[in-house]
């Protein structure tokens, strides 16, 4: 398994603060979805920035393809709520390890 980061942009810069309760319901679709990757076993961290300008899941998939189809799966991503960026990953150093 390789690693692959995606990052969520939001279509804002005050996303956070100016959340419509649609957007609301389509962020608790996306924290599920993570909550479900990260149960599976799939993730490897997952967090946004303190401000809400981004968010980052570094997750394990067979390759690119399929990394960008849990990209795209991202009930935020296919809902056309945020943009994404994918990136190969890859952790130099890890705490514990």
């Amino acid at each position: 398994m390789s690693h692959f980061a995606y990052r969520i942009l939001p279509p804002r810069g005050d996303f956070a603060a100016t959340l419509t309760s649609g957007e609301a319901e389509t962020m608790g679709r996306h924290f599920d979805y993570i909550k479900a990757l990260h149960g599976a076993g799939r993730i490897v961290f997952v967090g946004r920035t303190e401000n809400g300008d981004w968010g980052l899941c570094v997750f394990e998939a067979e390759d690119e393809p399929r990394a960008r189809a849990v990209a795209e799966a991202d009930p935020a991503v296919a809902a056309g709520l945020m943009r994404y960026e994918l990136h190969a990953f890859r952790t130099v150093f890890e705490r514990g390890a």
